[in-house]
């Protein structure tokens, strides 16, 4: 008779726990064994290398938390003091001011390779919120720790920031009480800010497990956008996507490591290196490079409150992309429309960065207009169209069989899977 409780481990002590927690035959199957597409490309990696980037900063963070004094007197001279006289502070502190920005282009890539093949589509609909309220998250602990220096533009960033919630009717100017814990922002604001940044990376991590878990019920999406048809349109997790992640994750670590080492402020503020001092404001305030097409949205309209509700609404809508896109085609391959006005809209989230790094004055005024109307009819106009009235290109039959030789891809098809 089989033993119910037999494990697959050769190491008796292994064979003894998983016995009475069996973590690691459902990981050896989950991690090892799990199916997925054969071919998925490069950009389905980063997946793992922003999950890669998140244990960094929290490490990271950790270490930096130690000696960092929540306290205006003392914020910015503690970080000079990490810089310089803590073993080692100096690399622990530029991972973490390096790694956000690395953690964020990873993120990006991912949630942009997402929107390309349709991978918010049904049944992964669960699986793409979660993965918003990821970037969500990863933006709201950003944005706490860029104030934590407490250098010039952290300063005036988070009394920028924080004072776009008095924008709100009747709760909006006790919101932003409660938030500076006084009226301005000041030592009770560093601490609070000093907290949640602190405690809400665990919680990340807690949505994170999330995501992975709904990616392993759905299944992996792929490049054609095309269900799997049966084992032969399939290869185990291990060895196959491991050595591929491995591969990306140390090209990725190599680039991050460049910078550290040789321009670890090249995504820094100069303003920054100035003790944040309430009586002066800086010519031109501005948050990080990964807040600035939000910051442009946000500085589109004369209205303070209706750039509040922009801002907030251009991501809003990324959690019912799903349901602004209906096409049942998923892959951008097959949609030769979407590709361009897809492009376009990547462009244009590009150009409202670059506007949200100048004064809103002049052209830059318009260009942020432009660009911000395009954002929002991309979501809200181009892709309910699209939906109904695109012409999309055959799909192939399986994932495997144009490889095989079990027949010929349509032309149209022969020409998307080529690209």
């Amino acid at each position: 008779m089989q033993n119910p409780h037999a494990t697959p481990f050769r190491n008796p002590i292994l064979n003894w726990v998983d016995a009475r927690l069996p973590i690691l035959s459902f990981t050896a199957q989950e991690m090892g064994a799990f199916p997925v597409p054969k071919n998925i490309n490069y950009l389905w990696n980063f997946g793992v290398i922003a999950t890669v980037m998140m244990i960094v900063m929290i490490l990271t963070g950790v270490f930096l938390a130690m000696d960092y004094q929540p306290n205006a007197a003392m914020a910015f001279a503690s970080v000079q003091h990490i810089m310089r006289d803590v073993n080692y502070g100096w690399l622990v502190r530029y991972l973490h001011q390096v790694g956000s920005s690395m953690f964020f282009i990873a993120v990006w890539v991912h949630t942009f390779r997402g929107i390309y093949y349709g991978s918010f589509k049904k049944p992964r609909e669960l699986l793409w919120i979660l993965g918003v309220a990821t970037l969500l998250l990863m933006m709201t602990i950003a944005f706490m720790g860029y104030v934590l220096p407490w250098g010039q533009m952290s300063y005036w960033g988070a009394t920028v920031i924080t004072n776009m919630v008095s924008t709100i009717p009747i709760i909006g100017d006790s919101v932003t009480t409660w938030l500076w814990g006084g009226f301005s922002v000041d030592s009770a604001t560093l601490t609070r800010f000093y907290s949640l940044h602190y405690l809400l990376p665990f919680m990340l991590v807690g949505v994170v497990f999330l995501h992975t878990v709904t990616v392993h019920i759905a299944g992996s999406n792929n490049p054609l956008g095309i269900d799997t048809k049966g084992p032969q349109d399939s290869v185990p997790f291990h060895p196959y996507m491991t050595l591929k992640d491995a591969f990306a994750l140390c090209a990725f670590l190599a680039v991050f490591a460049a910078i550290v080492f040789f321009a670890p402020n090249l995504f820094g503020d100069p303003n920054n290196f100035i003790p944040a001092k309430p009586l002066l404001t800086p010519a031109d305030i501005q948050p990080e490079w990964y807040f600035l097409p939000f910051y442009a949205i946000l500085r589109a309209v004369p209205s303070k409150l209706g750039g509040v509700v922009l801002m907030f609404g251009s991501m809003g809508l990324l959690f019912v992309l799903p349901w602004l896109d209906r096409s049942p085609v998923r892959s951008g391959r097959f949609r030769p429309l979407f590709r361009n006005f897809f492009a376009a809209w990547v462009l244009s989230i590009a150009v409202l960065g670059v506007v949200g790094a100048h004064p809103p004055a002049g052209v830059w005024v318009g260009i942020g207009r432009i660009g911000t109307l395009y954002y929002f009819g991309f979501l809200l106009l181009v892709l309910p169209w699209l939906s109904k009235h695109e012409h999309t290109l055959p799909l192939p039959d399986s994932i495997s069989l144009p490889v095989l030789g079990g027949g010929e891809l349509p032309a149209g098809a022969a020409a998307a899977q080529a690209e």
